[in-house]
């Protein structure tokens, strides 16, 4: 097994999604237990679904300056790096480090896909209308040539896109990029947006629910897309009160392109790893905030790992039912829907879920909690067999 990590500072982190815009939107809909899915008005051609759609993104087009990036993910983008004042936070770690010594990761699995669906849509003569001529956003790096731009690093920039796991994924380069010396801090990024592509494509594989997702539920059917972006800036050291990053694993099971082993070997091997690098045992973990995608496979595979390697004392949830399934942007959405219920002491319930599953029951919080949180896992487990545990702890009391 790996050995121990030193922890690292997580100084500056927010998000937006259906829930709202910034932290304090964030724990507002979590406390009041009011979901963000609402029935689909996204798409043209009929799709009977819930999404979780963020309001206002068609008012909102980028600043000049950076109009060569325009789409709806670099929007949501914006918006979420202007939210709890976190693009002051990352430019002044920027300036105290070094534009070369700062990190860009960020996490995507359509990028900006919904662009190029729109050109070519519109196409005139087997050209592309010249409004959507931009090779900046027909590109699976759209996103961090946006946030290149937009906060002027020179360090690392990397786009990882592994599916559901990509922006969980992010927090672990960055604790490597930083214990190996490359960077003393990391700009983290997980953005996707509502398109076509996404909507239609798990609808294919009849894996989308007529109605608002259930985690976890008995007679759960499918997942409900949403959109969100995530930002957290994570550095070497930090005030003592800031939670810390303490540890991470990762596998890939390879299993197949949609569906878990059966067994969840690769889900075991990341909280293994997560659990190792953090220098603790199964029975320290006070809070989970599972995957819970409410697709009957993800969740019973899920359910079954989690309820042989946890005691019952262990509190679990799925968050899902508020935001919906966020894609490339669900890691680092969920990491700060963690660290909120860490700072605020309460486990987030399982909205929708009214029936548990036996396995699952013990430890699922179906109603918000109470409770002392000081050490807390998130799950991302993706398509194909990429997963990845995220081990988090509260930070010294001021």
């Amino acid at each position: 097994m790996p050995e121990p990590i030193r922890p690292i500072a997580i100084t500056a982190y927010t998000a937006v999604s259906a829930l709202g815009t910034g932290l304090a939107e964030h724990l507002a809909s979590l406390r009041e237990r009011r979901s963000g899915l609402r029935e689909n008005d996204f798409t043209d051609a009929p799709l009977a679904c819930a999404i979780g759609r963020v309001n206002g993104l068609e008012a909102q087009p980028l600043p000049e300056p950076y109009g060569a990036y325009e789409c709806r993910n670099n929007r949501l983008a914006w918006a979420g790096i202007n939210a709890d004042g976190f693009l002051d936070r990352a430019r002044e770690a920027i300036e105290r480090y070094g534009a070369d010594r700062v990190a860009l990761l960020v996490a995507t699995s359509t990028s900006s896909i919904g662009a190029t669906e729109e050109a070519y849509a519109r196409l005139d003569e087997a050209e592309m209308p010249a409004d959507l001529r931009r090779s900046e956003v027909h590109t699976p790096h759209s996103l961090g040539l946006f946030l290149e731009r937009v906060l002027g690093t020179r360090g690392p920039c990397l786009t990882t896109a592994t599916a559901c796991s990509s922006s969980a994924k992010i927090f672990a380069k960055a604790e490597r990029l930083i214990r190996l010396g490359l960077v003393d801090a990391a700009v983290l990024a997980g953005v996707d947006s509502l398109c076509g592509s996404v909507l239609f494509g798990f609808n294919s594989l009849e894996l989308v629910a007529p109605q608002a997702c259930r985690p976890f539920d008995a007679r759960r059917c499918g997942i409900s897309i949403g959109e969100a972006a995530g930002f957290a800036l994570v550095e070497r050291d930090g005030p003592a009160r800031a939670p810390r990053l303490i540890g991470w694993g990762e596998s890939s099971d390879a299993h197949h392109m949609s569906t878990p082993h059966p067994e969840g070997l690769g889900a075991r091997r990341a909280l293994e790893g997560a659990l190792a690098r953090a220098g603790i045992v199964a029975a320290d973990v006070d809070y989970i905030n599972l995957h819970g995608t409410a697709t009957p496979k993800n969740d019973e595979v899920e359910g079954a790992v989690v309820a042989s390697a946890f005691p019952e004392r262990v509190r679990a949830s799925s968050t899902k039912g508020w935001s919906g399934h966020t894609l490339g942007a669900a890691g680092i959405l969920e990491a700060v829907i963690t660290l909120l219920a860490i700072e605020h002491g309460f486990v987030p319930g399982t909205l929708n879920c009214e029936q548990p599953d036996a396995l699952a029951a013990p430890r699922l919080a179906l109603d918000n909690e109470k409770r002392e949180i000081r050490i807390a896992l998130s799950n991302s487990f993706g398509f194909g067999g990429s997963n990845c545990t995220l081990a988090f702890a509260r930070g010294a009391e001021a």
